[in-house]
């Protein structure tokens, strides 16, 4: 995204340079299309950039090139500001054992308990 949109970083020379860059544009798109929440509008004309075809001439495909790169920033800005905002505080459960662990703990418990009763001297 900086190598597009940064003042100092130049366009890109070759049409190569230029489809690298969109694919690279198109995977942060789709990975932090996995973080937004659904029916996100900004995500919408993102995905909706990704999907059209790559304009051909040197300067529209380097205008597509910007709008999917601001797209991204747009985006980022989205899930920073989802994962800031506070979610419920989720009351704590208990663990609560099966029953088969409860039977076997009196089993192990009792045990031991006879085990002791019989290790003990007689009187």
């Amino acid at each position: 995204m900086t190598l597009v949109l940064d003042e100092d970083s130049p366009l890109p020379e070759t049409a190569a340079d230029v489809a690298d860059l969109a694919a690279r544009l198109r995977e942060h798109v789709s990975r932090l299309g996995n973080l937004t929440p659904p029916g996100e509008a900004t995500l919408l004309r993102a995905q909706q950039l990704c999907s059209g075809s790559f304009p051909d001439g040197h300067m529209p495909s380097r205008i597509h090139l910007i709008r999917l790169a601001e797209a991204v920033q747009e985006l980022i800005t989205v899930v920073r500001t989802h994962a800031a905002a506070p979610k419920p505080a989720r009351r704590r459960r208990w663990w609560q054992p099966r029953t088969n662990v409860l039977r076997g703990s009196v089993f192990a418990l009792a045990f031991a308990c006879v085990v002791l009763a019989a290790s003990l001297p007689r009187t």
